[in-house]
């Protein structure tokens, strides 16, 4: 059986990352599993962790009340779902909805944010892999806005 550390080396996020920093996170990860219709997070509770998708497919949503909820983007295999562990107040902004049977490795935030504080190189690490899916994901949604706003 593999240890979780070997997982976290075969996740493109931690492709190249270092051997010593890749321990560091480990000791900061745990295997989830989430059925399908299962939310990996809700909107408002607190962002306790991040999940690297290992399998399956997450949708990512935004409900208003008295609507049904609007997918605005479809995660799966080899993606990170949550970036609200970053910011403080530490409070997701969406919901995160397993499609499919999704297998993860989530990872604590506040161990890992201790471990960013106390050694800054594994925290610059992070956010060079963080900033550009961010931009990616921005990205995304603004074509997707750009495509429902276009067709009047």
């Amino acid at each position: 059986m593999k240890e979780i550390e070997d997982i976290l080396r075969e996740h493109p996020f931690f492709a190249d990352f270092p051997a010593e920093q890749s321990q560091l996170v480990a000791g900061c990860a745990r295997n989830h599993r989430f059925d399908a219709g299962q939310y990996l997070f809700r909107e408002g509770e607190a962002a306790n962790e991040f999940f690297l998708i290992r399998h399956g497919r997450v949708a990512v949503e935004i409900v208003a009340p008295g609507h049904a909820p609007i997918v605005f983007s479809m995660l799966g295999e080899g993606e990170i779902v949550g970036a609200s562990w970053l910011v403080p107040p530490y409070r997701w902004n969406f919901d995160a909805r397993a499609v499919e049977l999704t297998r993860a490795i989530g990872i604590d935030a506040a161990c890992l944010r201790g471990k960013c504080e106390a050694d800054h190189h594994l925290g610059y690490e992070m956010m060079k892999r963080f900033v550009p899916i961010l931009v990616k994901r921005l990205n995304e949604i603004t074509l997707q806005i750009l495509d429902v706003y276009g067709k009047r």
